[in-house]
């Protein structure tokens, strides 16, 4: 039975998913991100079975988030390497590493984030690139953006008044 495919839908996080989501990526990621590239070490790091992690690569792949390259012709080897779009993975890496430390290790952290200068522990904390503020609840809050559709605007709650303008002007487009 194949699984539902998220890559159409609207939302980010969906679209995100459809590249990630499976367990077995996030976990390929993590160990690219220490340096591992070549299919036997990823599969003596996860101890994955070969077709799954074959499966796993194409896929990571194919999402942009790996590059394939040759390293022998004989017999034909490939590693595989991070592109631009999977090293700007490594800030969700490490929000999901505090997060597990935080709610799902009662017998403390096992790996932690550390400042490379001074080898202090730090917290990494989402903000704001503008105002360097802390992105917390109240004060931030997801909203419809401008490529929003109608059932999105309505999930982010945008305004009664807007929603009823982008509905016309949605009628109106040919």
């Amino acid at each position: 039975m194949r699984r539902k495919s998220f890559g159409n839908m609207q939302c980010p996080i969906a679209r995100s998913l459809e590249r990630v989501g499976e367990w077995w990526s996030i976990l390929i990621l993590r160990d690219a991100f220490h340096g591992l590239s070549r299919f036997d070490q990823f599969q003596e790091s996860l101890g994955i079975a070969p077709n799954m992690l074959t499966r796993r690569l194409n896929s990571l792949v194919e999402a942009g988030l790996l590059e394939r390259r040759r390293y022998s012709e004989r017999p034909p080897r490939d590693e595989y390497v991070l592109t631009e779009t999977g090293r700007d993975f490594r800030p969700v890496l490490w929000a999901l590493l505090a997060w597990g430390n935080k709610h799902f290790a009662p017998e403390g952290k096992s790996v932690v984030i550390v400042d490379n200068h001074t080898g202090e522990e730090v917290e990494p904390v989402l903000a704001d690139r503008k105002s360097g503020r802390p992105l917390v609840a109240p004060a931030f809050r997801s909203a419809a953006g401008p490529a929003a559709d109608m059932r999105t605007r309505q999930r982010h709650g945008a305004p009664v008044q807007r929603q009823a303008s982008v509905k016309a002007a949605d009628k109106s487009i040919p």
